[in-house]
């Protein structure tokens, strides 16, 4: 398998991850318990991955890509402890749910080191500009497809039970 069919599984498994930890919040009734800061919390997640899976989709491989990943991949650990601390005394996170948070958290990171090692020399040759050059449609299909089923859809469900959990 190439290194692209590597990563591509590797994508896929970080996002059967998210889908599973959805699945551990349903069971611990996350909208009664956790409710609006922690789903809040997941949604910044997702929000910040998401601009990484975009922001690779749309910018040739450069300094400034690098860069900007590493910023969002930062961020987002910064919003996974504060989801933690959201969920920390308020819900049981079961050693399923830890595990899962392990690969999760991990994910970004390695994703990350893939990037800069399968750019390798063509980052240091761009610079540090970021300069637009989208993907092939094919890509963007799936790297944003899967997504959108195994975790975007389970953390609208999620957010929207949490509002009616609310009265809202």
């Amino acid at each position: 398998m190439s290194v692209g069919g590597w990563a591509f599984a590797g994508y896929l498994a970080w996002l059967a991850a998210g889908f599973v930890d959805f699945t551990q919040h349903r069971r611990t009734d996350l909208p009664h318990t956790s409710g609006l800061r922690e789903s809040v919390m997941h949604g910044v997640q997702l929000g910040l991955l998401g601009l990484v899976v975009l922001s690779w989709l749309l910018f040739a491989p450069g300094l400034g890509l690098r860069l900007l990943l590493g910023v969002l991949v930062l961020l987002h650990a910064v919003a996974g402890y504060i989801d933690t601390l959201s969920a920390f005394g308020r819900r049981t996170i079961t050693p399923l749910e830890q595990h899962v948070h392990s690969v999760m958290d991990m994910a970004p990171w390695i994703a990350l080191g893939v990037v800069v090692l399968v750019q390798g020399g063509a980052a240091r040759e761009a610079g540090w500009p970021l300069q637009l050059d989208p993907a092939l449609p094919r890509l963007w299909l799936a790297a944003l497809l899967p997504a959108l089923l195994l975790c975007v859809a389970p953390w609208l469900h999620e957010f929207g039970a949490v509002l009616r959990a609310r009265g809202a």
